[in-house]
């Protein structure tokens, strides 16, 4: 079984589901930030993401493909000229340029969407 992983790219604002373990208690999380970097090919690709905690960054990388994640939702997408953003560790904001807010279709359903806009362009 396939996961369905939704098309994010660096500068997105996310939200990432994930299990962890307390003693023998699985409990859930999640870490909302903005995507700095995506690395590796196939199953060993990364993804790292920064968010302000109590006005201190806190970074964390994830495995894309690793069963601990449960959900992947995008919250804002970003128009960025770089691939990697660790300028914004400098920075005590992360504002980016917004491109638009996400519809709930594209969260559900991301291929379709794309498909979709590629075909209205045409």
């Amino acid at each position: 079984m396939e996961k369905k992983i939704p098309d994010f790219r660096v500068g997105d604002t996310i939200r990432v589901h994930f299990k962890y373990f307390e003693g023998d208690n699985e409990k859930h999380g999640v870490f909302e930030g903005v995507v700095l970097a995506i690395r590796g090919k196939n199953e060993s690709k990364t993804f790292t993401v920064r968010k302000i905690s109590y006005g201190i960054g806190v970074e964390r990388i994830f495995p894309l493909y690793s069963p601990l994640i449960t959900k992947i939702e995008i919250k804002k997408r970003a128009k960025v000229r770089r691939a990697k953003l660790y300028y914004l560790r400098e920075r005590k904001s992360l504002k980016l340029k917004r491109e638009r807010t996400v519809t709930k279709e594209e969260i559900k359903e991301p291929a379709e969407v794309n498909n979709k806009e590629e075909k209205k362009e045409n």
